[in-house]
């Protein structure tokens, strides 16, 4: 039978948040749908980001500016937390110029017609005297993801540029829950429940839109064998283990583990799927706060992924 699958969608937040509901959906695929879309939203989608800043008068990242309360460290801290939508990917330079005492706000940047400052009454810095002058160029980039300082080094850098840390992803959070649903008389059916959180750069509806082309994209690969190389023998072999490698290294955070859970093995300093199913269940269970519940929640989680916990 055919299943008539409805999609509900709620906006609020001045599209800064979307509820997605997906009812009825056939067994299974609430969990393949959900921990797809979640990942392709939380790592795969584009944003821009201030990747370097240029202070007139400060040669490097320990310096301090004369009249400004903040240290220049304070100050990069706080040009981070600037959230900007850019309707080009060509490399932007923006501008602050400011001369009057009080907040620097990001409502200060001198922008052209490509680049909007989401939060305007971002704080800076704050200038705390008369006739000081606070100049700073910006660069701005578009990207996926997070990218170090050291990774922002771009060819003929001018001295005095200092490379920032670099936050690209639009998304704040995404949760995703499957419920039993049925149709009729059948009961093993998934509804699927997906909410997202954006920082403002993007709305959510638009952010999952892209999200299903990027995988719509991928999937496409598989009909498509216009290009298709054939393996040799010895890459088949080894072919046959990746699906287990990839799973083995899942993060914690990818199982979307209870709180309590989650928390008892970030105490232990267990990180990924692979550092967990090799820890003998007595070791766990030595875990504080860590008891047979936990150990089930784990299991149901690690069972999607034809995992479990070690016994002994």
């Amino acid at each position: 039978m055919r299943l008539n699958t409805k999609v509900q969608v709620s906006n609020e937040d001045n599209g800064c948040y979307a509820k997605i509901v997906m009812d009825p959906l056939d067994k299974g695929y609430g969990i393949t749908l959900g921990n797809s879309m979640r990942r392709v939203l939380l790592n795969s989608l584009e944003g821009s980001s201030v990747t370097t800043i240029k202070i007139d008068g400060v040669a490097h990242e320990f310096g301090t500016i004369e009249g400004v309360k903040e240290d220049l460290l304070n100050i990069i801290l706080n040009i981070k937390g600037i959230i900007l939508k850019s309707h080009t990917a060509d490399v932007k330079i923006l501008r602050i110029d400011a001369k009057k005492k009080g907040e620097v706000t990001a409502g200060d940047i001198i922008t052209d017609a490509d680049i909007e400052i989401v939060n305007k009454n971002h704080k800076i810095a704050t200038i705390t005297a008369d006739n000081v002058s606070f100049k700073m160029d910006l660069r701005v980039e578009r990207g996926v993801g997070y990218r170090l300082a050291e990774q922002n080094h771009y060819e003929d850098m001018p001295i005095g540029t200092i490379p920032i840390d670099s936050n690209f992803t639009p998304i704040l959070k995404v949760n995703h829950s499957v419920m039993d649903t049925r149709v009729g008389n059948r009961t093993d059916l998934d509804k699927l429940t997906m909410e997202i959180w954006t920082n403002g750069s993007i709305d959510a509806e638009e952010a999952v839109e892209k999200s299903s082309k990027i995988l719509i994209d991928s999937f496409s690969l598989f009909t498509d064998y216009k290009h298709v190389v054939p393996l040799a023998p010895v890459l088949l072999e080894e072919s046959k283990a990746t699906g287990a490698e990839m799973d083995m290294d899942l993060t914690i955070e990818d199982l979307e583990l209870s709180a309590r859970s989650s928390n008892c093995l970030r105490k232990a300093g267990i990180a990924k799927v692979s550092e967990l199913v090799v820890k003998p269940m007595k070791e766990l269970m030595k875990i504080k706060n860590f008891g047979k519940k936990s150990a089930d929640e784990i299991n149901d989680k690690l069972e999607q992924y034809g995992l479990k916990l070690k016994d002994e």
